[in-house]
Parts: structure tokens; sequence; C-alpha cells
């Protein structure tokens, strides 16, 4: 079974944080590491970005890192177990929120969940998370 990053790969509409991940040097992290929950934007929710963030970020890599991070939590949590626990600790170290009633974390709607990959599972969202 493909890990997480290589599932993302080859999923339709997420070449963005592909990219983001790549530059960020993080794909070796969540390919080689694990489980982990990862809160995936898609190419939409990248383009509902401000002109110019996706340019500043590539540009600020710390910065670009610490966003990335806080779409990923360590451990597996499918969406009705995220649920029951309300609140999850990222690996950037903040908290993320989940609400049952909008079906979304920390604002941004889940669009699908419980993607399952070998070292984790994926929940895609219609925003990017800022820290």
């Amino acid at each position: 079974m493909p890990r997480i990053c290589e599932v993302v790969a080859e999923m339709e509409n997420f070449k963005k944080l592909v990219e983001a991940t790549k530059a960020a040097g993080l794909i070796p992290v969540l390919n080689s590491g694990g489980p982990y929950t990862l809160f995936a934007p898609n190419d939409d929710a990248f383009n509902k970005l401000p002109k110019g963030t996706i340019e500043s970020l590539l540009k600020d890599m710390p910065k670009l890192i610490e966003v990335l991070k806080y779409h990923v939590v360590e451990g597996v949590y499918c969406l009705a177990d995220a649920f029951k626990i309300g609140k999850l600790k990222t690996l950037q170290g903040k908290e993320l929120k989940l609400d049952l009633e909008t079906c979304s974390v920390n604002g941004a709607k889940i669009l699908e969940g419980d993607i399952v990959a070998d070292n984790g599972v994926i929940h895609v969202i219609d925003t990017v998370l800022i820290p």
C-alpha cells in the first residue's frame, strides 16, 4: 500500500500541496515516519489564498514548513474518532478543533475523509490552514 505522500500525489487536484511539500523537504518525513493523519488542502484551497501567498511561502521555508506541519497530526484518526476527541495536536505544535455539526476542522470544510495510506489517513479540506 502506498505511503501518505504517494497517495496524495496520485490523487487529482493536489499538485500545489505536493509542490509545497517537496519544496519544504517534508516528503521523506511523511513517507518514512508515522503513522500520521493529514488534513490535505486541495488545489482549490490553495487558489483561495490571497494573491502572492503561495509565492511568499515558497520563499520563506521556515514559515512554509510551519504551515504544512499544521496540517499533520501524529497518529491515525478516522473522522469518527477525530470528531469524538474534538481537538488534535499538530506536528507544528498547535491544536486543530474539529466540529461535527459543520463537518469542519478550524473552519475548513472536510470534503472527503478516511482515505487510507500505509502510514496513516488523509482527510481532504477546502481551505489551507494557517497557524
